[in-house]
């Protein structure tokens, strides 16, 4: 017996919402006027990343939305849209679909979903604007490692201090 369309049609709602759930970082975007060699580059590098790239019919999508309570992102869900998910890094997706529409003025960012809250165009593009977590991470290890370099700088001075008033 094989499985009817209604059935196809919940499997991939249910798919989804389970990928909203997932999810720290959701970016709804529009990719019509992208061409084929263009959306395959753009999927290349969102999939380097650990990013997953889809296309969704807006109906799908709106009942996921009222499963999950994103509603608020309903308004959005007109004419061609595709959804990347990560489930590790907030910042990725943001950061290179918005490099990839700089480049490419036919990608239009909608929406997003970041750590659970329905974002707008400019939450997204400030996100986009942070650092990667390799930078902040490395900004982080500075910041740690500074208290230790100065300590290390003092003990040192303090040392040579005392060598100077013990020759």
């Amino acid at each position: 017996m094989s499985v009817s369309a209604i059935e196809k049609k919940q499997q991939v709602v249910n798919e989804l919402v389970e990928k909203l759930k997932a999810s720290v970082s959701t970016i709804v975007v529009d990719y019509r006027g992208l061409n084929v060699a263009e959306v395959t580059e753009l999927r290349k590098q969102l999939r380097e990343a650990g990013v997953e790239f889809k296309v969704y019919k807006n109906t799908l999508l709106r009942r996921a939305t009222a499963e999950t309570g994103y509603t608020d992102l309903d308004e959005v869900l007109v004419g061609p849209t595709a959804i990347a998910f990560s489930n590790e890094d907030v910042v990725a997706p943001a950061k290179l679909l918005h490099d990839f529409a700089k480049d490419h003025e036919a990608l239009e960012i909608k929406s997003g979903i970041i750590e659970g809250k329905v974002a707008s165009v400019d939450e997204i593009k400030a996100l986009a604007n942070l650092p990667s977590r390799e930078g902040l991470l490395s900004m982080l290890l500075s910041v740690l490692q500074a208290p230790i370099r100065n300590f290390a700088l003092a003990a040192k001075a303090v040392a040579e201090q005392k060598e100077e008033q013990g020759a």
